[in-house]
């Protein structure tokens, strides 16, 4: 298996809180996403909601993926003054959340 040289994906599993509305949602969702714009080791941004037929999200409804070029860039972002005001207050809209970094890994076969 071969790790990724570098690239971080920064994955945050999350819940909104009951009665946040679709739109406040959708609005939370278009700041995260503008991030990339604004902070310049992010390099791509992805979301969705759970799809599973399994139902073992434990909650988890939606999904965002971040991609870095290193685990620097994943600690400058974190740090970033534009990231610190968006995550105070995406994450006050959130019931429960789970963030998770790994660096990609191939397996050949």
């Amino acid at each position: 298996m071969e790790e990724a040289k570098g690239v971080v994906k920064h994955v945050l599993l999350a819940k909104f809180k009951e009665g946040t509305s679709d739109d406040e949602i959708d609005n939370l969702i278009k700041g995260y996403a503008n991030l990339v714009n604004l902070i310049q080791p992010m390099k791509a941004f992805h979301w969705g909601k759970d799809v599973s037929i399994e139902n073992l999200h434990q909650g988890f409804t939606h999904i965002f993926e971040s991609t870095f070029e290193s685990t620097e860039g994943v600690a400058e972002y974190v740090a970033h003054p534009v990231h610190v005001e968006y995550a105070t207050k995406f994450l006050a809209s959130l019931e429960k959340v789970l963030v998770f970094d790994y660096k990609p890994t191939t397996v050949a076969v």
